[in-house]
């Protein structure tokens, strides 16, 4: 059961949106008319990673509908319901209560894993997807403690996020530390990325510890992702990879989850793809749903 709460807030041509759902506050930055596309942020940022991409969505014919999913920027921080099925099934259900039967989607880095869920558990509403930065848990294989330092970087917090209790521990206080290191290690062009705009929203009560949940959902994402690789995506999918990240690891990750399957690297560019080469990443993304558009 969900109802819709209008917001008469609205800043740089966005439109703020509250969406009740199953009990949990749900917002969003909507921006534009025409054929919806749901953009879902990976950890550890919010909607606003997706500001330039809501830009040039709208201006090409597209209502772009920027998600913060449970636990992040102005949702509600809820103690359980992280694994990727349970946050599908609520942005199903934010998608809905908008409007919106049919849609397409595109997901960022923990916003790949849900992105994935959505289009497998909802394959009638999810019309074509773009994942990026990210492998998905349950799909690609588990990754190996026993390498180098710098072979790591991307991979140490995966294990450190999962423990209970210590990271808040650790962390608390120190949120603007301890994601700016991720910040830095992460991206290429550091300067590009909104790291204080996500240190405060992470900053705040609860935040750090709802970030964590989606690692500690990890097994039952997992479990749920066995099930799903039995059934391929039909749907096009467009899997885009950064050179100083993930590289083609996103398109490796779907090769055999996808039956209409293509594959991008964007050149000299980190992590948070969508700020640090926001023309590149366009040029990739708004063709691919202009496509289903036409």
């Amino acid at each position: 059961m969900a109802n819709l709460l209008v917001s008469d807030h609205a800043s740089e041509g966005f439109a703020h949106r509250y969406v009740r759902v199953d009990g949990q506050k749900i917002h969003c930055a909507t921006m534009g008319e025409g054929k919806p596309v749901l953009l879902i942020p990976g950890w550890p940022q919010t909607w606003y990673a997706w500001r330039y991409v809501m830009v040039a969505l709208a201006q090409n014919g597209f209502q772009a509908i920027a998600v913060d999913p449970i636990g992040t920027g102005f949702s509600t921080r809820p103690e359980n319901g992280y694994d990727t099925g349970s946050v599908a099934r609520l942005l199903h259900q934010l998608m809905t209560a908008l409007g919106h039967t049919r849609y397409g989607v595109a997901g960022h880095d923990v916003g790949m894993w849900v992105g994935y869920a959505l289009a497998s558990d909802y394959p009638d509403a999810v019309e074509r997807i773009a994942l990026t930065e990210a492998v998905i848990p349950g799909l690609a294989p588990a990754p190996q403690i026993f390498v180098p330092p710098s072979d790591n970087i991307f991979l140490w917090h995966f294990m450190f996020n999962q423990v209970l209790d210590l990271p808040e521990f650790l962390t608390s206080g120190r949120e603007k530390e301890y994601l700016g290191f991720m910040f830095d290690k992460w991206s290429h062009r550091r300067d590009r990325v909104a790291a204080d705009v996500y240190a405060a929203a992470y900053g705040t009560p609860g935040g750090i510890r709802a970030g964590f949940s989606y690692y500690r959902a990890i097994p039952e994402t997992i479990r749920q992702n066995q099930v799903r690789a039995s059934r391929p995506l039909a749907m096009p999918v467009l899997a885009i990879g950064a050179e100083h990240a993930t590289v083609d690891a996103p398109m490796q990750t779907m090769r055999r989850h996808a039956s209409n399957l293509r594959g991008e690297i964007v050149r000299d560019c980190g992590h948070f793809i969508m700020e640090e080469c926001p023309d590149d990443f366009i040029a990739q993304v708004v063709p691919f749903f202009l496509e289903g558009a036409a």
